[in-house]
């Protein structure tokens, strides 16, 4: 299994090397120093797994986490606060500094089962704009069936994924993690921890000292995390 190292203290990403060649099947490919560079090498790396540090300057683990299409993610920080929202963005572990060799290889032996487990995707790209993704869902005994660029936003809770279409609330069984990477090139955005939204849908962005909102066409108002405010910029400039 192929694994990138991305922190941006030199001392823990040579240590994190050390332990990492104590293992079998494992093969570093790479590190990074921030998740902006992190984000320039993953085409050329393809790595398997990422372990990912959150407190980093630039672009910050959580916020590559939520705008970048990761591999499986382990996050190794020393910091217990971000647990919920590492999990949020479907992470396959969280571990503590310093880690232990045995925790580390608990955690890689998850994420080369995820990849056992889990069949790869389609990710939309521009040249399948003729093909819009569907979202399934079921009522009693009826399966309806969405264009996915109708619906305006997808909200995560309790576990499950939400939507509304005319009103009516309906239930996915995928993740909003696993959603972000099924909508990925049709302009859907991470804007919170529980929140996609369509980008064709936002009127508007109110940028408050805290935490700020985007309003969408059809009246409601979605909150926006202050870490994911920039990439909601950004897109909405249309910067690649």
């Amino acid at each position: 299994m192929k694994v990138m190292i991305v922190d941006d203290e030199p001392l823990a990403r040579r240590r994190l090397e050390r332990m990492l060649k104590a293992l079998q099947d494992i093969e570093v490919v790479g590190t990074a120093s921030d998740g902006a560079e992190a984000r320039d090498r993953l085409p050329a790396l393809a790595p398997d797994a990422v372990l990912l540090d959150i407190d980093m300057p630039e672009c910050d683990g959580l916020t590559l986490a939520a705008t970048t299409k990761l591999p499986a993610v382990i996050f190794v920080t020393a910091h217990r606060e971000h647990a919920l929202e590492a999990f949020g963005l479907d992470a396959v572990d969280y571990l503590l500094k310093p880690v232990s060799q045995e925790r580390l290889r608990q955690a890689l032996d998850r994420a080369r089962s995820r990849r056992r487990d889990v069949p790869e995707r389609i990710v939309a790209t521009p040249k399948d704009r003729s093909r819009p993704p569907r979202l399934t869902a079921r009522t009693g005994d009826t399966l309806h069936v969405f264009d996915a660029t109708t619906v305006q936003r997808l909200h995560a809770r309790d576990k499950v994924t939400l939507f509304w279409v005319d009103g009516d609330e309906y239930i996915l069984d995928d993740s909003l993690a696993e959603m972000e990477r099924r909508l990925a090139g049709w302009d859907f955005v991470r804007v919170h921890r529980a929140e996609l939204v369509n980008l064709d849908a936002v009127v508007s962005v109110r940028i408050g000292a805290g935490e700020s909102s985007v309003n969408l066409r059809d009246g409601s108002q979605v909150p926006v995390s202050r870490r994911l405010l920039p990439e909601l910029k950004r897109r909405l400039r249309g910067d690649s």
